[in-house]
């Protein structure tokens, strides 16, 4: 049954907006939509319209849509519960329970048997909100006194709160708008990092004295360039506060002793553009992940907690051409290091003594390994988590002296899985200018005829590696013949730093060429049917789709488009928009004519033309602060304009939720349900 329409789709009423800049100027029709209080009535209307609308035409697919999202939930254990780890004299584990949508946290005193000790419910939490989230746990050193965040809006906006562990009790001070925060040793003072109130760029640290009024916090630091993100956290060694200064292309540390709350932050070494480092500390010496000696990344020591420059350092891993050093961990006689070769992570753990160094080995075609949470430095037992397109996500201790691995808990699959039923593979694509692109798919064995529908995904920005895992919700495609691909275009990094920088700036369409190269080359070579292929991505990765689908509209019989970030002229030229000036390094600034000639020829928005569109199915979030609700539904109402198919065009936006959709353990597959439906209607 195809997706069919009655009711006669939204029009969007034209109101005639010019943008000009560098002699350019930009027609923008449906610049209206723009609301930033989201409050505006004839917004309101007409994003509950096209709701409407999409539920509407959707209705025929509601039996679809309930068996998959049944399907995906049976898939689930009923109730989950985490690894347990040992700290400061509790043995900590959080859980699902049975029927509940939200983290439940609890700790034991000194062992297992001890009684249970629930230190945040956050089904109670939510209770009464739309939307729930929490931001972070972070615990004194004492560990009786616990700092937690939360946001009940979906814009990322989080509340600092405080809870007596010892008594239950909560402290009356509240502080919004924060980002982190860190406690010092004294197991009083709590460093966090504010938002502003209208980039919500992180770009202030407070300092706050447990059971004070928050109003008379004092200000540590103030970021006043905007390209810049502060964060906050403890070393290894736990006698230093970071205080990290971020941009795309340039890093900043500062550090403070944590046993002194009332010092001040010392700059670990004098900021340089294009110096991208983070520090730790362990063992009497500071451990610095570094670019400096290569774009792939060194990891090199010093001794000295304030530097004059990088040349002192003594170098441990070096930075390689092939070899992408991607993070390290401090054990007690091991460093063990997470590294990327070949477009696969991989693991080695090298001795701190002798420097002999070893490689865990895997042996699926494509896999994601990383560090777990460690938080005993002083073991050699090293947790690790493991997952593939075949392999639910497992959880492994390595002895780091004997080799032995033991496997502490893999994720229950139900209603029958078995890996060795479904086939993974990598595939190297050739691109149109001869560059290899990685592929990772998987399928299941019993379906694959060289007629299957086939999904491509991708993201391919801010040098993100697109790691595959395993996903049970998947196999609700995969079980109806779907083969799933995952194009690694570049963008990303996973070859390298220079993957990354070959799909950024002004190399930016090299992302949207490797997209449609792999989707062309897939089905010659028989992994899915030409008028059964489809395409998907959100975010920086609805970019993407948006790019592909102006360029190559008639390669795909439907696409899905999540919170895409399609109006990318517009967004980039208001600095008032959360995390623009912090992009300029990404995208490039349109301020700058060959930056604003260069986005423009390729923004979904601006270049939408009279064309046939493959089905599109749109997701938008109402309270969103990465990807504005209305650059979606700007594009929409513009494709609806000039779109010459009888295809179907949706949008659907959540009024209550933002940019990662619906909170709660199960209310997230109701989204992943409407877009399985949407995607295998078409492929009858």
């Amino acid at each position: 049954m195809k997706l069919t329409s009655t009711p006669q789709a939204p029009v969007a009423v034209k109101k005639t907006h010019l943008h000009e800049i560098h002699g350019h100027k930009r027609r923008d029709d449906y610049f209206w939509l723009r609301d930033d209080e989201r409050q505006a009535p004839e917004v309101l209307a007409y994003l509950n319209e096209e709701n409407a609308f999409t539920k509407s035409v959707m209705a025929p697919l509601e039996p679809l849509k309930k068996q998959l999202y049944d399907e995906m939930v049976a898939r689930q254990e009923p109730a989950l519960e985490s690894v347990p780890y040992f700290k400061n004299g509790f043995w900590y584990i959080s859980r699902f329970d049975e029927g509940k949508d939200f983290t439940l946290y609890t700790r034991r005193k000194g062992d297992m048997e001890a009684p249970e000790q629930v230190i945040l419910d956050c089904n109670e939490r939510a209770e009464g909100h739309s939307y729930y989230e929490l931001g972070e746990i972070t615990l004194s050193s004492n560990a009786m006194l616990m700092a937690y965040s939360e946001d009940t809006l979906s814009r990322r906006q989080y509340t600092l709160r405080f809870k007596n562990l010892a008594t239950g009790e909560d402290f009356p001070e509240t502080i919004k708008d924060t980002a982190g925060a860190v406690w010092a040793n004294d197991n009083e003072t709590v460093f966090y990092v504010k938002q502003h109130p209208e980039t919500l760029l992180p770009y202030q640290v407070y300092r706050h004295t447990l059971g004070t009024d928050a109003s008379n916090d004092q200000l540590i630091y103030q970021e006043d360039d905007e390209s810049f993100y502060l964060h906050l956290y403890k070393t290894r060694s736990e006698k230093y506060l970071v205080l990290g200064i971020t941009s795309t292309t340039t890093c900043d540390c500062l550090i403070l002793d944590a046993d002194n709350p009332d010092g001040e932050f010392s700059n670990f070494l004098p900021r340089k553009r294009g110096h991208e480092y983070t520090v730790d500390h362990f063992n009497d010496k500071f451990f610095i992940l570094t670019n400096k000696p290569g774009k792939n990344f060194a990891l090199m020591t010093s001794e000295q907690r304030t530097q004059e420059n990088a040349d002192l350092w003594t170098g441990i891993v070096p930075a390689r051409e092939d070899v992408l050093l991607e993070g390290f961990d401090l054990m007690r006689d091991y460093l063990v290091v997470e590294e990327r070769q070949g477009g696969l992570p991989q693991l080695r753990q090298i001795h701190y003594q002798s420097g002999e160094a070893k490689a865990l080995q895997f042996h699926d075609p494509v896999y994601t390994v990383f560090s777990h949470y460690n938080p005993d430095s002083k073991s050699n037992k090293f947790r690790y988590q493991y997952t593939s397109f075949t392999t639910p996500s497992s959880i492994y201790e390595l002895d780091l002296d004997s080799g032995e691995t033991r496997l502490l808990k893999q994720s229950k699959v139900l209603g029958g899985f078995s890996g060795d039923d479904y086939q993974s593979e990598r595939l190297w694509v050739i691109a149109r200018d001869g560059i290899k692109v990685p592929v990772s798919l998987v399928y299941k064995k019993a379906l694959f005829n060289n007629e299957n529908p086939l999904l491509v995904y991708a993201y391919g920005a801010y040098g993100e590696s697109l790691d595959i895992s395993f996903s049970p919700s998947n196999l609700s495609l995969l079980d109806r013949g779907f083969v799933y691909a995952v194009a690694h275009v570049r963008g990303g990094e996973e070859l390298g730093r220079h993957w990354y920088e070959d799909g950024k700036l002004l190399n930016k369409k090299n992302t949207f060429n490797d997209f449609i190269d792999v989707s062309k080359a897939l089905v010659a070579q028989g992994y899915g049917a030409k008028d059964k292929l489809f395409a998907a991505g959100g975010s920086a990765g609805g970019l993407l789709i948006g790019a592909v689908i102006n360029q190559a509209p008639e390669l795909y019989q439907g696409v899905v488009a999540s919170v895409p970030f399609v109006d990318v002229v517009s967004t980039m030229l208001d600095e008032s928009i959360p995390l623009t000036t912090g992009e300029y390094d990404e995208w490039g600034n349109p301020n700058d004519a060959d930056y604003y000639h260069y986005i423009h020829s390729y923004s979904p928005y601006d270049q939408i033309s009279r064309q046939d569109y493959p089905h599109m199915l749109v997701t938008s979030g109402l309270h969103d602060s990465q990807v504005q609700y209305w650059e979606p539904a700007k594009w929409v109402a513009k494709l609806r304009q000039h779109k010459t198919d009888e295809n179907q065009l949706l949008l659907y936006t959540d009024m209550d939720a933002g940019h990662g959709g619906k909170s709660g353990r199960f209310q997230h597959l109701v989204d992943v349900a409407r877009e399985f439906a949407f995607l295998i209607d078409l492929t009858k």
